[in-house]
């Protein structure tokens, strides 16, 4: 074996061996969502409290101590939203050759687009460590609300909802837990108050726990029989998200010449699957809730193979 093929066996088997565990929990979580333990009552209950509580507060506690000068804001916000609005409007633009209803289409933009935030800031910190977790909170506090009005406005040119859905998208917006915990955890760290005392701790351990439940979640939110349906909606949405998106997030970071760990970590939010959160918002909004399922659970499950292999591109 030459020199160049063990360094790219090591890169391999770093890769793997940093995402395989966070596999495992996802697989964990389908074993529970399938034998509905302990109930489907108590995963409800449990994802409002990572998505209200939990991770806002690893968002907060991670963005109001980093070191956030060390991350090339800029860069990263121009290859991933760059990227992303790009995509966005080249789906608009082939939308009539589709021949998908508006509520198929709606489905298909969020697929496209959004990103599980879970499996994204626990793979950039299984990776690289801190460096990674802060990178990707950044990522977070650029994307999070950047793609979010994009998918409701999809929704309201569609012409899916009404007035009144407008108005509680709107304020949903408005009130999203994962916006506005970035935007404190922001404005603590460039007044450079950070977190007094003990709250710096407790926020820290809560935000912990964070990840883990996340990711059983997002298991336990798969839909296996979804994935009977496959028709052009399904394809069209894996082959942006899991191919064509990330490699050009991947051409943007070598082109501008981006630092290992936030290459990594942009091109890893660009290869992510859609998050979960999407099924709810197509069923509130008007969308076509049942190839959304299918989008999810099959993003989720091809994933798993794309992630390291996109991952060992850059070495």
């Amino acid at each position: 074996m030459s020199q160049g093929e063990a360094r790219q066996d090591v890169a391999s088997q770093s890769i793997t061996g940093a995402l395989g565990p966070l596999f495992l929990l996802i697989l964990f979580g389908a074993i529970l969502g399938y034998r509905r333990w302990p109930s489907v009552a108590f995963w409800a209950q449990m994802e409002r409290l990572i998505y209200f509580v939990l991770f806002p507060a690893m968002l907060l506690a991670t963005l109001a101590s980093a070191d956030v000068a060390q991350v090339p804001v800029a860069s990263l916000a121009l290859v991933l939203l760059g990227a992303l609005s790009l995509f966005a409007l080249l789906l608009w633009c082939v939308r009539p050759r589709l021949g998908l209803d508006a509520a198929a289409f709606t489905s298909v933009f969020q697929g496209a687009i959004r990103f599980n935030t879970y499996v994204g800031v626990a793979g950039a910190a299984a990776l690289h460590g801190s460096a990674g977790a802060t990178t990707a909170a950044v990522a977070v506090a650029l994307m999070v609300p950047v793609v979010n009005v994009m998918c409701v406005t999809s929704f309201v040119a569609a012409g899916t909802l009404g007035r009144a859905s407008l108005g509680k998208s709107i304020a949903a917006l408005v009130k999203n837990p994962l916006i506005l915990a970035c935007l404190v955890g922001v404005g603590l760290n460039l007044s450079e108050i950070g977190l007094p005392g003990w709250s710096e701790e407790s926020v820290s351990l809560l935000g912990r726990a964070a990840l883990p439940l996340g990711l059983v979640a997002v298991g336990v939110a798969l839909r296996p029989a979804a994935l009977l349906r496959l028709d052009r909606g399904v394809l069209v949405t894996n082959s942006v998200k899991l191919a064509l998106l990330p490699a050009l997030v991947l051409a943007l970071s070598w082109l501008l010449g981006l630092d290992s760990v936030t290459r990594d970590v942009a091109l890893l939010f660009a290869a992510l699957p859609t998050a979960t959160s999407a099924y709810i918002l197509a069923r509130q909004l008007g969308g076509d809730a049942e190839l959304m399922a299918a989008i999810i659970t099959g993003q989720t499950l091809i994933a798993m193979l794309t992630l390291p292999l996109w991952l060992q591109l850059t070495g």
